[in-house]
């Protein structure tokens, strides 16, 4: 969900041009170590067809996906997968389009999903329809918003989160306040001005923290009412009342010395957020589903998490990554990697993700498994993002679009910083991406 550097940026921009006439070193040697894998000849035994699998979470959650990597080989004679972490979301991107440019791509990788359609215009994606004819139905169908580009189906979901509100419960119930969090706006600026606390003229604990975040910006744009882009992509519809609502809530907030927007770019403000809340320097924060496991268990404190807050409705975009196979891996590659995406985002692998990381599921089966039920029934905070997937909404896929929330979240920044009045950074968000986006 954050903000790829302008490399990258360049990259998506580039990819297109990129790609024509750019050979495969895999394809033209018949894949990886194992080339003609599949094949025998006399008594020659047949060798299993390895696969590079760059995935971009770390920590406990890519020690995880390590852990199903290698129970996967285990079970699959046939085939070997490589994993290799590359960094977060964008780092791993950038160098994907670099490996595509030198010819030496992954089989298979994440990709968050606001960037699959750049990716599928540039044909860089294996179109999956013809592997996943008979198995799609399987998965939750709030969560295909971001699979497909042009009606063909290019991702798989895995790794997927809505934002959500994190509370110190403990806190709350000191202050007198509902443990279960506001359930709007008004409500939520009622409880950072309470749980607010100064010390010798200083903040000592905001009452609210969240990163001024493009994710973040989308569900508040949703839940008042609006959208970022126009119904048919080509514009940027933020600078109205539902896009400048966000806004001045922030900065009213700020101003007001409530609401704490953590310096730093990318995932460092994220992170400070993050850890303020668990060294309990804030008492709210917005991040992603996929932090409940670790948040949960690094908190000294009784950790709550509440739908995003409604304006005028409630609302939150799906975000986190989808699995892909890149379109110029070899046949035999193609096909082995088919088998593993399909393994990864099973019933059984899905429910051992989300109850040991906090992703939700992504089969239909794994959310009515009895499974999920006893663990929602034992960690009721691991159901909350299922259930607001039913006021959830994809994120913007045109190929533009990652320059585009660049550019949106410059100018969120400014008015933050008070460098521009949100109506002066909006007008010049509206005025640069439509360029773009046309």
């Amino acid at each position: 969900m954050k903000k790829w550097n302008m490399s990258a940026l360049a990259c998506v921009v580039g990819l297109t041009a990129l790609l024509t006439g750019c050979g495969s070193d895999k394809a033209a040697t018949g894949g990886n170590a194992a080339a003609g894998s599949g094949q025998q000849s006399g008594t020659e035994q047949a060798q299993p067809v390895q696969i590079d699998f760059w995935y971009a979470l770390g920590g406990k959650n890519g020690e995880l996906i390590e852990s199903m990597v290698k129970e996967f080989n285990d079970t699959h004679k046939d085939i070997v997968v490589k994993p290799a972490y590359q960094g977060d979301y964008y780092q791993n991107h950038a160098k994907v389009l670099a490996a595509i440019s030198a010819g030496n791509q992954p089989d298979v990788t994440m990709v968050e999903v606001g960037s699959i359609g750049a990716f599928a215009e540039a044909k860089a994606l294996e179109d999956l329809q013809p592997y996943a004819a008979d198995t799609i139905d399987r998965y939750i169908p709030g969560l295909l918003g971001n699979s497909y580009w042009k009606d063909k189906l290019y991702a798989i979901p895995f790794n997927r989160s809505t934002p959500l509100l994190y509370l110190n419960r403990d806190m709350l119930k000191a202050a007198g306040l509902d443990p279960n969090g506001p359930k709007s706006w008004e409500e939520l600026h009622e409880y950072a001005q309470k749980l607010t606390k100064s010390e010798g003229g200083k903040t000592s604990v905001y009452g609210f923290s969240t990163p001024i975040d493009i994710w973040f910006y989308e569900a508040l744009v949703i839940e008042s009412g609006g959208s970022i882009l126009s119904e048919d992509g080509k514009q940027l519809a933020i600078n109205s009342e539902a896009g400048k609502a966000p806004l001045e809530f922030w900065t009213n907030m700020i101003k007001e010395g409530v609401m704490k927007a953590p310096p730093g770019e990318k995932y460092n403000a994220w992170d400070v957020a993050k850890q303020d809340f668990v060294n309990q320097k804030v008492g709210m924060i917005f991040t992603s589903t996929g932090d409940l496991k670790g948040l949960s268990e690094s908190a000294k404190f009784d950790v709550g998490a509440a739908f995003m807050p409604a304006n005028k409705e409630y609302g939150a975009p799906t975000g986190g990554a989808n699995l892909v196979i890149l379109a110029k891996s070899p046949d035999a590659e193609k096909k082995a990697a088919w088998e593993f995406v399909k393994w990864m985002t099973d019933t059984p692998q899905s429910i051992k993700w989300s109850t040991q990381t906090g992703y939700m599921p992504v089969t239909k089966e794994a959310v009515e498994s009895e499974e999920m039920k006893k663990y929602y029934e034992t960690a009721p905070n691991f159901e909350v993002a299922v259930k607001q997937l039913e006021y959830a909404k994809a994120r913007p896929m045109v190929p533009a679009y990652k320059e585009v929330q660049e550019i949106i979240m410059t100018e969120l920044q400014r008015a933050v910083l008070n460098q521009a009045t949100a109506d002066e950074a909006l007008q010049n968000a509206v005025d640069k991406s439509n360029k773009l986006l046309k």
